[in-house]
């Protein structure tokens, strides 16, 4: 110990005593350390404390900090920099409380027994202090994020809600949170703090690399904000306070954006709600929300089980089930041949019964079914009368019906080429009911096939029906390539720039994965239509778009592409495919696309690599 303070030109300073060898001294070192820290006003003091942050960060669950009384610590040094504003801004002081809730966070993430030592250390009401705004909005994010963890345990869940206001602040954060971050730092780059440059580049400076980590960390601030609602959601002595109107209606446009694609986002504060008997109601008298919910329903990403989970529950809830039976019936109908997706085994089965409880439960008078939706869940419910039926039919004849679709759907190609399109989505749905129910490879193509019928016809809900039923029949699910396209474009038509844009990803990388000529990537190039579709709904869906139009920052809309016509799609049709059955007539009847086998074991990509893919060409844009 002494050469190592001989050495350095601040003996007795954290560094050297973390290099203490002998255990016992060491312990004694650090616990000094941290009961004198907070008094000290000594230059250099943000050195130890972003070291502690690395360490935190790298070994949240080592208790040796925690024992030693690193909370008390850090609530010291937040309560320090929030009364002494001298201090705070003396050398780089300001980066402290910071720092010290980080490290809260950090250490309270994963280790329950970690969370009540933060409690009884008194860490909460510094940090209510950050998230009421008493520093700024960089300082709010670490401790929502320190918040939402002590919120996630049992046994400190009460001692966070004690404190009344904060879900209150939680909310008007989640609500604010863009808006916040775009204008005290995105709008102005010649206002921003340095410190907040400093802390969003880590070194890597420029004001595009600034304004791209903007982005991330407000959506992180929403997302934590939602997280932590999402802990007082579960308990229902508090939904009166978040199922405000004001605030569901906004809860299924917080999505996070592509920064943040692993965040449960709003419709996973959603799902909490509806959960329970007292948030169906607020839910299904809020315009819009079922609406919004049966597009996440439909989409391609984390989020689809959390949006049909919602739907079903709103469904079996007798109070409610009539306001939400006309939009949600005819998305789960289309969602209704999935079979596994995430822990959800059956779940198609699982919608078929819900449906057909709906039919059976709902009389006359106000909580009528429409006789519309009545012959909709009767069609999905012959449907799988069909299927049983087939089980037992002899093979030969399951031939003949695949044998009699073929030709239909050969016609239906032959109308499509002539320019009948009407005719040949006639004739695609004559196939549709002649083809058996388990060759779902060619289902999956007549589908796909009436959806750019639909789209040629400009009939975009069609389109994204058809597209979706042929998505959930694929294998893996939601990855059928011409099908994504078609929806993508379909949801553009629409002008719902999100769904479309996430769509138009996934296509991007299903068909950079193909061995089909026709959808397969030359050198790694993306499709000249796909790309411009992203460009376009990357800036529709622009994560501080809302707040950029409120502020005069956003005067024109994008630019608008003819990218759905017949022209940009030519590459993408079907104009035949293999028969399920064998070449000699008696082969098996086969559930998955042939094309799926090759690669074996099938891992799905995340956004955030899918998105790599394609920066470069999207930089100028985005700039």
């Amino acid at each position: 110990m002494d050469k190592i303070s001989q050495d350095c030109p601040y003996p007795g300073c954290f560094f050297c005593v973390m290099k203490e060898g002998n255990p016992s001294k060491r312990r004694t070192s650090i616990l000094k350390f941290f009961r004198e820290l907070p008094s000290q006003d000594d230059d250099g003091q943000v050195l130890p404390i972003s070291g502690l942050w690395n360490t935190a960060m790298a070994h949240p669950n080592d208790p040796e900090f925690i024992n030693l009384g690193i909370f008390e610590c850090m609530a010291a040094l937040i309560l320090k920099g929030l009364k002494n504003r001298r201090w705070l801004s003396h050398d780089q002081n300001i980066y402290i409380p910071y720092y010290a809730a980080h490290i809260i966070g950090s250490y309270t993430m994963n280790m329950e027994e970690f969370a009540e030592s933060a409690v009884d250390a008194g860490v909460i009401p510094p940090l209510v202090e950050l998230l009421r705004g008493r520093l700024t909005w960089v300082e709010q994010r670490v401790a929502v994020r320190a918040l939402g963890h002590l919120a996630t345990y049992a046994n400190t869940f009460p001692a966070v809600a004690s404190h009344g206001e904060i879900l209150e602040l939680a909310i008007q954060l989640a609500t604010s949170s863009l808006e916040i971050v775009y204008t005290h730092f995105y709008q102005y780059p010649e206002r921003r703090l340095s410190y907040h440059c400093d802390l969003l580049t880590r070194g890597m400076g420029g004001v595009e690399m600034e304004s791209r980590k903007a982005e991330e960390w407000a959506s992180q601030l929403q997302c934590w904000s939602l997280q932590l609602i999402n802990c007082f959601a579960f308990k229902p002595e508090f939904l009166s306070v978040i199922c405000k109107p004001e605030f569901l209606v906004k809860l299924p446009g917080m999505w996070g954006g592509l920064v943040n694609e692993n965040s449960p986002a709003g419709v996973g504060l959603l799902r909490t709600i509806c959960h329970h008997k007292l948030g169906r109601g607020p839910v299904a008298n809020c315009p819009g929300i079922v609406e919004a919910l049966c597009n996440i329903a439909r989409s391609s990403d984390d989020w689809q089980y959390m949006a049909i989970d919602c739907l079903l529950w709103l469904l079996q809830d007798q109070s409610v089930c009539h306001k939400a039976i006309e939009k949600a019936v005819p998305t789960l109908i289309d969602l209704s041949e999935i079979s596994t997706l995430g822990d959800h085994k059956r779940l198609g089965d699982t919608i078929v019964s819900v449906l057909q409880e709906c039919v059976e439960s709902q009389g006359t008078g106000r909580g009528s079914i429409s006789n519309r939706i009545k012959e909709q869940i009767d069609e999905v419910i012959n449907s799988r009368q069909r299927l049983k039926k087939e089980k037992n039919m002899p093979k030969e004849d399951l031939h003949i019906k695949q044998a009699a679709a073929l030709v239909v759907k050969l016609e239906g190609n032959s109308l499509f080429s002539s320019g009948n399109i009407s005719g040949a989505a006639l004739k695609y749905s004559e196939a549709l009911s002649l083809c058996p129910m388990r060759s779902r490879k060619e289902r999956i193509v007549l589908f796909s096939n009436r959806a750019q019928c639909d789209l040629l016809m400009q009939q975009p809900l069609a389109a994204i029906s058809d597209a979706t039923r042929a998505l959930c029949l694929h294998n893996p699910l939601n990855r059928h390539a011409k099908s994504l396209w078609r929806r993508a474009q379909a949801y553009d038509m629409l002008g719902l720039a999100k769904e479309s844009l996430l769509d138009a990803i996934l296509f991007i990388n299903e068909c950079s994965q193909s061995n089909d000529p026709d959808l397969s990537l030359r050198q790694n190039r993306v499709p000249d239509y796909a790309e411009k579709l992203v460009k376009k709904q990357m800036r529709a869906a622009w994560l501080f778009r809302a707040a950029a139009v409120k502020h005069g920052g956003l005067n024109c809309e994008a630019e608008a592409g003819d990218v759905y016509g017949q022209d940009a799609d030519d590459s993408e049709w079907e104009t035949a495919s293999e028969s399920d059955i064998g070449n000699d007539g008696q082969g098996e009847l086969v559930d998955d696309d042939s094309d799926d086998e090759r690669k074996g074991k099938y891992e799905k990509p995340s956004l955030k690599d899918i998105k790599h893919g394609y920066s470069v060409q999207l930089a100028e844009d985005e700039a």
